[in-house]
């Protein structure tokens, strides 16, 4: 079975106003995460990987360095790529009325998603983007994953506008398609979209039979392991899981989350030591074809470790 660890690479400065006077201990946060116990954002993370030998698909975020300079994105994409691990596409188009001059014709507004966006206007944010992020990497980038899971068929017809074959945007968890791609909580697999290869983020069904997605800090242990299991029982052929560069840092702070930091220690062994039947690394055009779709299911002991990690985290 396919595996993709997936980090989502972005910052934010805590609200739109005073954006120069926040951004640089937002930066320094987001990315480095610095504390007594070492820098827990970007710079763990790929020592994680590294330590398994394993590497993961950052889809790093450049247009808030249409704002501050691209220095800070040449920083950013060296701190991934740098480490030997795979940087793509993101976009968080909040940041668009934001950027002088201005990149879209209209910027009267602040808006969120992708999917508020006309096709054209899109597929110009997309095209802003992938030219950052190319020129700070020094290489093309293939893979695309829209910011909040907010993608539509208009996205997937920009992406082809733009000459993107592999995109992870969608996830049943955050359904903003508007209605524009039918179906989305039934995806369990790869599929093409407006010629475009979606690999959804993989959702499984926890001990309670609820869905939910495979993000390293908001799954136990015991459940990431079981579903990626259960999912190679069932013959699943891709298995996307999600992170950010921020998850291992506790809310506002630059501490370490030591209950997150232990579930991606742990979930990087489990693959390095199961390499048999996981093969990890990045999207690519020669990906194997879509294999059986099936939601992996977890046994309710797991689940409950995650309400037991829950109630300790918030006492601790």
């Amino acid at each position: 079975m396919r595996v993709y660890v997936t980090f989502d690479i972005e910052v934010w400065c805590d609200g739109w106003s005073d954006l120069d006077g926040r951004f640089p201990a937002a930066f320094d946060r987001y990315f480095y995460g610095r504390s007594a116990a070492g820098s827990y954002a970007l710079p763990k993370t790929t020592e994680i990987l590294n330590q398994h030998r394993l590497v993961g698909v950052f889809f790093v975020e450049p247009l808030f360095s249409a704002r501050f300079g691209s220095q800070h994105l040449d920083t950013v994409v060296n701190l991934i790529a740098g480490e030997g691990q795979d940087v793509q596409l993101h976009l968080h188009p909040e940041w668009t009325d934001e950027i002088r001059p201005p990149i879209l014709a209209d910027v009267s507004r602040k808006r969120q998603h992708l999917v508020y966006y006309s096709e054209g206007e899109q597929t110009e944010l997309i095209s802003v983007g992938r030219k950052l992020l190319e020129a700070a990497k020094g290489g093309p980038v293939d893979c695309f994953r829209a910011g909040g899971f907010a993608a539509n068929r208009d996205t997937y017809r920009a992406l082809a506008r733009n000459g993107f074959t592999l995109d992870s945007s969608l996830n049943a968890g955050f359904d903003h398609t508007g209605g524009s791609i039918a179906g989305l909580h039934d995806f369990a697999g790869e599929r093409t979209i407006e010629g475009v290869r979606c690999f959804p983020i993989s959702v499984f069904r926890d001990g309670f039979g609820r869905l939910r997605p495979a993000q390293v800090n908001a799954c136990s242990t015991a459940e990431m392991q079981r579903a990626l299991l259960d999912a190679a029982d069932r013959g699943v052929e891709h298995f996307v899981i999600v992170s950010h560069n921020f998850d291992m840092l506790k809310p506002g702070s630059t501490e370490p989350d030591w209950f997150v930091v232990r579930r991606f220690e742990a979930l990087c062994a489990f693959l390095a030591k199961n390499l048999a039947l996981f093969e990890v690394g990045p999207f690519t055009a020669a990906a194997r074809q879509a294999g059986r779709e099936s939601r992996p299911q977890v046994p309710p002991w797991a689940t409950a470790q995650r309400w037991a990690e829950q109630l300790a985290r918030r006492v601790v």
